[in-house]
């Protein structure tokens, strides 16, 4: 569940910051907002699945430029840097990573189901 909720953080922070642009210049203060993506690694254990772990990086290109004359960040010919997000994916990210939190919700609350109906029926059978 961790895991979904991690990826539901980073697909919004990224919808939420697709129009943060910042300047060209890497020396520049003002740098448009890194886009991020949520991976996921093994925690497996002598072959057993022992879950994930979910790191948040920095997307590898990061930026791609646009054309934005009056921003204040503009160079001279009045390029920017924009975050590389595409919303669509992003949209789809969030959808994914909700569904992902509804099944295991829904896969605790089965098991609690299970458990509480065997621990009912080793109890009328001691009856």
């Amino acid at each position: 569940m961790f895991s979904a909720s991690k990826k539901a953080e980073v697909a919004a922070n990224n919808i939420v910051n697709a129009d943060v642009v910042g300047s060209v210049d890497p020396d520049s203060p003002h740098q448009a907002y890194s886009p991020k993506v949520a991976v996921d690694t093994s925690l497996s254990s002598g072959g057993q699945g022992a879950g994930v772990n979910t790191v948040v990086l920095n997307r590898t290109s990061s930026f791609v430029p646009s054309f934005s004359p009056d921003s204040p960040f503009a160079n001279s010919e009045g390029m920017v840097n924009a975050p590389n997000v595409n919303l669509d994916e992003e949209m789809v990210n969030l959808k994914v990573a909700e569904n992902a939190y509804k099944s295991s919700a829904e896969v605790i609350r089965t098991a609690r189901e299970m458990q509480s109906t065997l621990l009912d029926a080793l109890n009328d059978s001691k009856s």
